[in-house]
């Protein structure tokens, strides 16, 4: 598919602001003005089409998407390739922090990733090609804009891929809840891939014997595990703590 749709006044304020090729917006008639100036001023000094429409119209173009009254039609997102994850972390003159999901289905959870990604300078992201979740319009509004800052890689062989990462210097580290290690005693201060696994069936067997080591989050409740986005928020924070003490 060429193109998508996204809908959010965040998600399409952001798409503007990074340069995204936007072929036209649609508000709603009875959108507040504050809210939709900003997006129709931005979008005339770049020439964008807008047009303002009926609700019910916008609730059709995107069935089950809370778009707020505004949606865009967007070129589809562009992947990158891992070397430009690792040039990137080159380029700022920083150890390279990656994110590696393992087969992350829900859109939400992969939005959330983002989002957090964003905050904590992760430099990119790698999915895997199948029975994974990409970048559609859903994990746009869930992530707020910041789809439009962390690259994401798409990859058709994670395992190989982290042994490209390990030849370049990159550690990586797997979660895993049968682990002996806990992630606050670990060490992360060194280039470093954090591999999240999937929402049900966690990391598979294969990219866990291929990661350098395991790690669990401490569990204290009666459930056994966590949300992945939240987990791989705890993990990304972790990293960043270490990274930034005195």
């Amino acid at each position: 598919m060429d193109e998508e749709y996204i809908g959010g006044k965040h998600s399409v304020m952001e798409a503007i602001r990074a340069g995204r090729t936007i072929n036209k917006i649609w508000i709603a008639e009875n959108a507040q003005k504050q809210f939709a100036g900003p997006i129709v001023a931005e979008a005339k000094n770049l020439g964008i089409l807008v047009q303002f429409t009926d609700k019910r119209k916008l609730d059709q173009m995107v069935e089950g998407l809370q778009h707020q009254g505004v949606i865009a039609q967007v070129a589809a997102y562009e992947y990158v390739e891992v070397e430009d994850i690792l040039a990137k972390a080159k380029a700022l003159g920083q150890d390279p922090f990656i994110l590696i999901l393992d087969e992350i289905e829900d859109p939400h959870n992969l939005g959330s990733i983002l989002r957090t990604a964003d905050c904590t300078g992760v430099h990119g992201v790698i999915i895997p090609k199948r029975r994974s979740v990409g970048l559609t319009a859903t994990v746009s509004k869930t992530s707020a804009g910041a789809v439009e800052y962390v690259p994401v890689a798409r990859v058709t062989n994670i395992s190989q891929t982290i042994e490209q990462l390990k030849e370049q210097g990159v550690w990586v580290a797997g979660t895993d809840v049968t682990a002996a290690q806990d992630v606050y005693k670990a060490n992360f201060s060194m280039p470093i891939a954090l591999v999240i696994g999937n929402e049900g069936k966690g990391v598979g067997r294969l990219i866990k014997e291929r990661c350098d080591f395991l790690v669990k989050l401490p569990m204290a409740g009666h459930v056994n595990s966590l949300n992945a986005s939240v987990a791989a928020g705890v993990l990304m924070y972790e990293v960043v703590r270490q990274r930034t003490k005195s």
